[in-house]
């Protein structure tokens, strides 16, 4: 089976003030698993929202992983794995008030990182998934 590829772009349209031409889309599925790029501020029609609130941001970010996820033929509670940024410790707390409302009861593994900034500067979280489909549903 071959991996598919969904929502596919390029960078420059993406990011039209930077200087980027790279292929990218935004889920891959290899088999059972399937693997999100990263998810922020970004709505899936390319418009930022939630900019100064990293919880709005946050929602975004969700909504877009559930989406993808179904597209992908999987669903949230698929999800193996997370990894959250962030670009402030202030911003912890209602980053994952929101991820654990969305995840109650999956029980991913976690990590947790802050960095000093990400691909926008009105960027203030970002969430990668990586999720695997139950064999009875793959």
């Amino acid at each position: 089976m071959s991996h598919t590829r969904i929502r596919k772009f390029n960078t420059r349209d993406a990011y039209p003030e930077q200087n980027l031409d790279n292929d990218l889309c935004m889920a891959v599925r290899a088999g059972d698993t399937v693997y999100l790029r990263g998810q922020t501020a970004m709505s899936l029609e390319g418009e930022v929202v939630g900019i100064g609130d990293p919880a709005a941001q946050t929602e975004n970010a969700m909504k877009c992983v559930k989406i993808l996820l179904e597209e992908a033929g999987a669903r949230l509670e698929d999800i193996v794995r997370i990894t959250i940024y962030i670009t402030d410790r202030a911003y912890r707390e209602p980053v994952y008030r929101v991820v654990g409302k969305w995840l109650k009861g999956v029980y991913p593994v976690s990590t947790g990182l802050i960095v000093e900034g990400l691909a926008k500067p009105e960027y203030l979280m970002e969430i990668d998934v990586t999720a695997v489909i139950p064999a009875d549903r793959a």
